[in-house]
């Protein structure tokens, strides 16, 4: 038995925006994936380490998280200007960079409770 074909709805295509958006990062060479990871993963530990060392030094927290927040939101407002279609390699790697940032100092916040 054959199946009909999906109707162009916009709920159909809803989700395959939803779908091309969550499972996006799977598709592609081993390259891009791997170093989107890495770029994840690294963002989370940077971000961890920053808090945690200015905290040390300074011992206030929101300036530095101010800073931060900043600088990332510089990031994304550069990339939305300057990207048009499918972002490259190095742009995918500084959002998940960015990514990993903003997820390490949310949870830094959770774990001290402010």
């Amino acid at each position: 038995m054959t199946r009909l074909p999906v109707r162009a709805t916009r709920f159909e295509r809803l989700q395959r925006q939803l779908a091309g958006g969550l499972f996006g990062a799977l598709r592609g060479p081993w390259r891009r994936r791997s170093l989107g990871l890495l770029a994840l993963l690294l963002g989370l530990y940077a971000g961890n380490n920053v808090t945690v060392y200015w905290l040390a030094r300074l011992g206030a927290r929101p300036p530095v998280v101010l800073s931060l927040v900043v600088v990332l939101e510089l990031v994304v407002r550069l990339r939305t200007r300057v990207v048009k279609g499918e972002p490259g390699l190095g742009w995918l790697m500084a959002d998940n960079l960015r990514i990993g940032l903003v997820y390490a100092v949310v949870l830094e916040a959770f774990k001290l409770g402010s």
